[in-house]
């Protein structure tokens, strides 16, 4: 008999709808004898981003379960192997070391923290491994840590900053403070943000980051008052953003300055409810994307979790689509026939045409901008699209976190 693995080791093959209801657990032996494609997704499921981690999860077991159905790829079941690495990177090094020691796995997805990311990054020559984010904006992913074997299928920290910007150009603001999560992403977004709004000539007042697992900002609140700005960037996610939103409303600064962000998550908006109403910000994704494949996405989502689907639901969805077509293209899953099969492929995918340029590996696709309303039919608030950006003006050149125009 195969041996089984660690007890915190769960290998979830979606396949059959009876094998979701109850979902069966394959060791590697198995998966190996049944030629399964196996992708690691070490996720932050715990933690302040915890809410991040399950949504890429849910969005991976979605696809494998009717991906599966339908005889997985190139006639191969799909097996995820998920562990959590409570968005701790020396832990998603780790256990991504271990998916490919343990159960030769060399496909990645869904590590959730940029910081986990550019950890794992100079890892994957080594493994041999394909790594395809769903989710980490740090623009420095694709540009000087950009290493061959890593793709980057969502909008980046940097795409979204520039969505914002572009919206602030047709906006009569003048001034802007900022706040980020204290880690890459924060830190890399706010300075792209910083950077366009001194090339608009808007004036950029200061910047404060909040640490991980910031429960109370009133002392930030209060930072950002004082600075007298016409509005605050936001660079925040998951628990952390839940407790921003509903302090600010609190403190009513939407009365003083405008809000606006690089992200818009549905977790939050049900979380702070009319809290976030007003709103402004960036979408990676949105349930209300006008797109053949988004309406077709939401529908199948609806049918199986009876609710819509939330930011990193649509981009980890996405994401495995990328992975199918390139390996159907490839025929494979080795990383030398994978690698060349993903450059320059393109798909039309939940929010557009994507291409996986060449040069960075960054999937180039359209910007969206959106803003938190009520809906009849809705108890609680959502995005509404107020601007689609075209690629070519979201996505920075080759290798750069930084835009030229």
């Amino acid at each position: 008999m195969p041996s089984k693995p660690r007890q915190t080791r769960r290998a979830f093959l979606a396949g059959t709808a009876a094998a979701v209801a109850s979902p069966y657990v394959y060791t590697s032996v198995q998966a190996q004898a049944g030629g399964a494609i196996k992708i690691g997704m070490p996720l932050a499921l715990t933690g302040p981003l915890g809410s991040v981690g399950q949504q890429q999860k849910r969005g991976a077991e979605l696809y494998a379960k009717l991906q599966n159905a339908k005889g997985g790829i190139l006639g191969r079941k799909i097996e995820l192997l998920i562990e959590d690495t409570a968005g701790n990177p020396a832990t998603c090094v780790r256990k991504a070391q271990e998916m490919v020691e343990r159960y030769d796995c060399r496909l990645f997805t869904g590590i959730t923290l940029s910081s986990e990311a550019l950890a794992v990054v100079p890892k994957l020559a080594e493994w041999n491994s394909i790594f395809i984010s769903s989710d980490n904006g740090d623009g420095r992913l694709t540009a000087e840590s950009f290493v061959p074997n890593f793709f980057r299928a969502n909008t980046s920290g940097p795409m979204g900053a520039r969505a914002v910007s572009l919206y602030i150009k047709d906006a009569n603001l003048k001034s802007f403070y900022a706040l980020g999560m204290d880690y890459a992403w924060g830190h890399n977004s706010v300075q792209v943000f910083e950077n366009e709004m001194k090339r608009l000539n808007i004036n950029f007042l200061g910047k404060v980051f909040s640490p991980t697992g910031t429960k109370d900002y009133s002392t930030y609140i209060a930072k950002i008052r004082q600075s007298g700005a016409d509005g605050v960037y936001l660079v925040l996610a998951g628990d952390d953003n839940n407790a921003f939103l509903a302090q600010a409303a609190q403190y009513q600064l939407s009365a003083k300055m405008a809000l606006l962000t690089e992200q818009i998550e549905l977790v939050a908006l049900r979380a702070v409810g009319d809290a976030s109403l007003g709103l402004i910000g960036s979408a990676r994704y949105a349930f209300t994307i006008d797109t053949p494949a988004n309406k077709e996405f939401v529908e199948i989502w609806k049918a199986e979790h009876k609710t819509i689907p939330d930011t990193f639901e649509g981009e980890q969805w996405q994401c495995m689509k990328v992975f199918e077509a390139g390996i159907s293209k490839a025929g494979g899953i080795e990383a030398d026939k994978l690698r060349p099969a993903l450059e320059d492929l393109t798909i039309e995918s939940v929010k557009g045409k994507v291409l996986m340029r060449k040069c960075d590996h960054q999937g180039v696709q359209q910007g969206f901008m959106v803003k938190v309303v009520k809906k009849d039919g809705f108890d609680h608030p959502i995005p509404e699209v107020l601007a689609v950006l075209p690629a070519d003006r979201t996505t920075p050149p080759c290798n750069k976190m930084t835009y030229d125009d």
